[in-house]
């Protein structure tokens, strides 16, 4: 890719006179998938890709061209431009960044999986797989997912950017279907890494633990649906802060839409003092870590709740010169054949001082729930499904649950946030979706919440608990 940098700044050079704003993306990929259902191989791949991408916004129209054959760079940014020109009608509007020039080069501290041969990697994923079925004889069903990708990515701009960035992800799936007669449970483990191919060794007692979930859950009773009083663990307050709260909190679905506008007013009150919520990239090690984003903006850490008051929001370019705020380093596409959108990266909340054990305390009848199975969200609404659950009985865990979903409102949730726990995990499982671009690594990370007035679905109110 380096051979190229001259090319692209001729090419800047010679068109940047036709648009506002001109950037071209060049992308080398190098990648790994296998997937494996009980005996069956159903994918065993690996693939080089070299591509790039063309955007052009003239007058705050864009234009978008992707291509996979550097001869033709010349005609996309026509292409582009062309499209650019088409539909543009306003004024453009991009928040000013720094000109930066250089190489970022994210570290592999556990190895280059590029380094690892095919046959290893399939060799290992056989290994989980073997450990998945032959736990227990109920486990009728099992897949082993394994992925990585490596790429190397220059970024040029009219503006006068030109940086080379490489990093590398890696990705591994577990399930496994218990059945009992007609019950049915399913136990998972995701894990994923950008710090390399050795984090993903030795993974045994994680993939038991999903295996012994779903055995173990064909024997449990269903929890009565109700409103109750919830602990999470530090994995389900991740994946709600990420899926709940951080989508709403990307600017693109902000500015156009006047109603969320609304409701996302800067100095909002939206949970206790206590409650403190980031996204950055700019924090190491992790898998929504990275040093420019896909506009060549310098990473950050944004604050977007402080002291329970809403601080922040996420940015492109494009919407924080619309919104008139600093640009936050979170545009980010799947791969050159998709534009950047306004994406989170890496999005926490800050552990609290609640010691973990306090937080069950003075509950006469709760719910304890950790983990996930999965989840979805509707704009301020959302529904969990926890990987475990327990009853709280007068302030202690008592009985193991199944069946337990967690819905609400957001906001709501925010503002019934009781106490925040002083232990802290880093979830480095999560792919996210949204805008046809799924997959895109991040970090979720939180403390152990208390939680009051939540909706747990389950068996009817009038069954027995």
């Amino acid at each position: 890719m380096k051979s190229y940098r001259n090319l692209l700044a001729d090419l800047i050079q010679k068109y940047r006179d036709r648009a506002d704003f001109l950037l071209i993306r060049l992308e080398e990929s190098e990648s790994t998938d296998i997937l494996l259902r009980g005996d069956k191989i159903e994918n065993l791949s690996e693939e080089v890709n070299i591509g790039g991408q063309v955007r052009a916004c003239y007058r705050g129209g864009w234009g978008f061209a992707s291509f996979n054959r550097l001869e033709t760079l010349s005609e996309r940014i026509e292409d582009a431009i062309a499209a650019a020109r088409l539909v543009g009608t306003k004024q453009t509007c991009l928040a000013p960044i720094p000109t930066l020039e250089g190489t970022y080069y994210l570290p592999l501290p556990a190895g280059d999986p590029r380094d690892i041969p095919l046959a290893e990697k399939k060799a290992l994923c056989d290994h989980y797989n073997q450990i998945l079925k032959s736990h227990d004889s109920r486990i009728t069903s099992t897949t082993v997912g394994y992925s990585d990708i490596t790429q190397q990515v220059t970024i040029a701009t009219s503006e006068g950017t030109l940086v080379e960035q490489s990093f590398a992800d890696l990705e591994a799936r577990f399930s496994a279907i218990a059945r009992n007669s007609e019950t049915v449970q399913v136990g998972r483990e995701t894990t994923g890494s950008r710090r390399g191919w050795q984090d993903l060794l030795n993974l045994e007692t994680q993939i038991i633990t999903a295996a012994e979930r779903a055995v173990n859950a064909l024997t449990l009773p269903s929890i009565k649906g109700d409103t109750y009083p919830v602990v999470i663990d530090p994995i389900l307050s991740g994946l709600f802060v990420h899926e709940a709260f951080g989508h709403l909190s990307e600017a693109d679905m902000i500015y156009e839409n006047p109603d969320l506008q609304e409701v996302m007013t800067m100095g909002r009150q939206f949970g206790p003092e206590t409650l403190q919520i980031f996204d950055g990239a700019a924090p190491e090690g992790h898998r929504g870590s990275y040093q420019v984003d896909d506009e060549g903006t310098p990473a950050t850490t944004t604050q977007l709740i402080e002291n329970g008051i809403l601080v922040g929001r996420l940015h492109s370019r494009e919407t924080a010169g619309k919104l008139k705020e600093r640009p936050t380093g979170n545009a980010r596409c799947l791969d050159y054949q998709y534009p950047p959108l306004v994406r989170m990266t890496n999005t926490w909340i800050e552990r609290g001082d609640t010691p973990v054990e306090k937080l069950f305390q003075d509950i006469p009848l709760g719910v304890y729930a950790k983990n996930w199975l999965g989840g979805m969200t509707n704009g301020e609404m959302f529904t969990f499904s926890a990987g475990e659950a327990w009853m709280i009985r007068d302030g202690k865990i008592a009985e193991p649950v199944r069946d337990v979903t967690l819905s609400g409102n957001v906001f709501k949730t925010l503002a019934n946030i009781e106490a925040i726990g002083n232990d802290f995990y880093w979830d480095e499982s999560g792919g996210c979706g949204k805008g046809g671009q799924s997959g895109l690594p991040v970090g979720c990370g939180g403390p152990s919440l208390r939680i009051k007035d939540v909706v747990v679905g389950g068996e009817d109110s009038d069954t027995e608990n």
